[in-house]
């Protein structure tokens, strides 16, 4: 690729969340233990699963590629935000931009992939108990994993390609802590009409469909478990299920919230950086 071709802007400027100089340290220091604690925490539930042979199980197979996304997620954004706001050193290189927002992408869309997939494997044990070992063999759950991976891998791939052919004049600075594909756009002064169909249409192939997969396999799960007489049985299928559903509802419900229906004003914007 021949950058000098399509972009005058060799670097962008991150300028980081909306904080006044005397929090930086308080919110560098929370952030830096929301880190450790993200990326210790998922690290060993990835060990334990790996050493525990009970926990060779498809819900636990699944676990441990969700727990690795997650640590490499987080990963992508959060250590450049961190040594930006010790260096004061706002400058970011274009190709590093680039790559951090392909990543960025390709991590969000696993996170997705990986949560239907689980919301399925939940949904056959639930509703499908007797069948379970079968229809959740090995082979299946690998091809559900690799296929999360490869999707994920082009989605990314093609709105980072499409961003590369978009111009970039005077404005380098990007009203953010990382480079995210929105704010990217709104920069660019080249025709962006291609790349917002593009999100429209991966947004209802990577979101809206898992999303809606999801719902599925729920509404099945409640009338399942509406069908039982025992409390107990109740209580157990909650509780196989209560912990994915949470993390489904925070991360779509985020999602929604900043994507879907995004803020014009000032200090909405800035709640959203704090959300993101």
């Amino acid at each position: 690729m021949r950058r000098e071709n399509q972009s005058s802007v060799s670097q962008f400027l991150l300028l980081g969340l909306p904080i006044r100089p005397e929090q930086r340290g308080v919110v560098f220091a929370l952030f830096l233990g929301v880190y450790l604690t993200t990326v210790l925490g998922n690290l060993l539930i990835i060990l334990l699963i790996r050493l525990d042979s009970r926990l060779h199980t498809p819900m636990y197979f699944f676990l441990s590629h969700l727990a690795f996304s997650d640590v490499s997620f987080s990963s992508v954004t959060v250590p450049r935000m961190l040594t930006s706001m010790q260096t004061q050193d706002q400058s970011i290189p274009y190709a590093e931009c680039i790559a951090q927002m392909y990543f960025f992408i390709f991590f969000t869309v696993l996170d997705n992939f990986l949560l239907t997939s689980m919301a399925y494997d939940r949904y056959v044990a639930i509703c499908h108990p007797l069948h379970y070992t079968t229809i959740m063999r090995e082979g299946p759950c690998t091809l559900l994993v690799t296929v999360s991976w490869i999707l994920s891998c082009a989605n990314a791939l093609c709105h980072t390609l499409l961003l590369t052919q978009l111009s970039f004049c005077a404005d380098n600075a990007i009203p953010h802590f990382f480079c995210d594909l929105d704010v990217l756009l709104k920069l660019s002064c080249s025709d962006t009409s291609l790349n917002e169909l593009a999100i429209f249409i991966a947004g209802m192939a990577v979101i809206i469909l898992p999303l809606t997969s999801i719902l599925i396999s729920y509404g099945r799960i409640g009338a399942a478990i509406l069908k039982v007489p025992s409390t107990k049985g109740i209580c157990k299928a909650l509780s196989t299920c209560g912990s994915h559903l949470s993390v489904v509802a925070l991360y779509y419900g985020t999602i929604i919230a900043l994507y879907f229906f995004p803020s014009s004003s000032t200090a909405a914007s800035d709640k959203n950086i704090i959300a993101s």
